[in-house]
């Protein structure tokens, strides 16, 4: 009778981390915050999953498929920081919608579909389930079902439980992710600090005791590389705060505050976006692009009554 490879059989093993993150974060906040509210501190989220990825590698037999990431956004339009969070690698973000009471509709039924499918398809013989929810049950026992074990993950509470007593009681091992563990990537929301808006100083102020220079000529035969102006590339940037302002509402940008410093992927979004409407490229102008920055921080410091700040001159 041959013997089965079980080195065969374990390296082929895969496991996926699902995280219900309206629990893990409303969770974590009460534990270290003292946080009722979402908007009450911020999550260095990126390195959050990053430690996440790393607790189940030391963990979990087998190799990481993917963490699935399941959050709610109004009109399920992601925000800044699920956009970021979206570029990950290995990371899959599912969005639910964000009622205007603030509650999230119809992620544990992403959850729970996407659980029994991995089980049903053999993509994955474990599970890692960041959930508090009893609702989670009858996937569970689906999964187990299909032979998928279920591990399931809670965050500290400050006093008895907050999780379902069934849903611990089905899942094959249980783990309490420790204030400890968590408390490196949550902190406070800042709050901005309005600045004291200083008056425009007059043309002859600005121009008092300055003495105008001749432009100097380009040499004969010499291309100049001409931009595009500072006033119309600056109005293109207040146009796009005011559009982003409109169409992802002022919550999801007054998560880029105190600023000037944009995550990369909404920099980049914000030159793709300030190109339509440019018609041309900004590319090879790096000074326009500062421009643009100062045109939308303009616009977000107007909106929240911070007074206008720009990067440069």
């Amino acid at each position: 009778m041959a013997i089965p490879d079980l080195t065969a059989h374990s390296m082929a093993a895969k496991y996926a981390v699902l995280v219900d993150v309206g629990y893990l974060y409303a969770a974590a906040g009460e534990v270290l915050l003292g946080a009722k509210e979402r908007k009450e501190y911020r999550v260095a989220a990126d390195e959050l999953i990053q430690s996440l990825q790393k607790h189940a590698l030391e963990r979990i037999p087998g190799e990481l498929l993917r963490v699935y990431w399941y959050d709610a956004a109004r009109d399920r339009v992601p925000t800044v920081d699920q956009r970021v969070i979206a570029q990950l690698p290995w990371v899959k973000v599912r969005l639910g919608n964000l009622n205007a009471r603030g509650q999230q509709k119809g992620v544990d039924a992403q959850i729970r579909s996407d659980l029994e499918a991995l089980a049903r398809h053999h993509a994955v013989s474990d599970t890692v389930l960041i959930a508090g929810d009893e609702d989670m049950v009858p996937a569970v026992e689906a999964a187990q079902a299909y032979g998928v074990r279920v591990h399931l993950w809670g965050v500290e509470p400050p006093f008895g439980t907050n999780q379902a007593e069934r849903l611990v009681w089905e899942s094959d091992t249980v783990e309490i992710l420790s204030a400890d563990f968590l408390r490196p990537y949550f902190n406070r929301a800042p709050v901005p600090v309005p600045v004291p808006v200083t008056p425009a100083p007059s043309p002859a102020q600005v121009f008092a005791g300055r003495t105008v220079k001749p432009v100097p000529k380009a040499p004969v035969g010499q291309i100049t590389k001409l931009g595009p102006g500072r006033p119309h590339v600056e109005e293109v940037g207040e146009h796009v705060a005011q559009k982003w302002i409109l169409t992802r509402g002022r919550d999801n940008i007054r998560d880029l505050l105190p600023g000037p410093i944009l995550p990369t992927v909404i920099d980049t979004e914000l030159l793709i976006e300030a190109e339509k409407e440019l018609g041309h490229s900004l590319r090879p102008y790096p000074e326009a692009r500062v421009w643009l920055r100062d045109g939308f921080w303009a616009r977000v410091y107007r909106e929240f009554d911070l007074g206008v700040g720009v990067s440069s001159k």
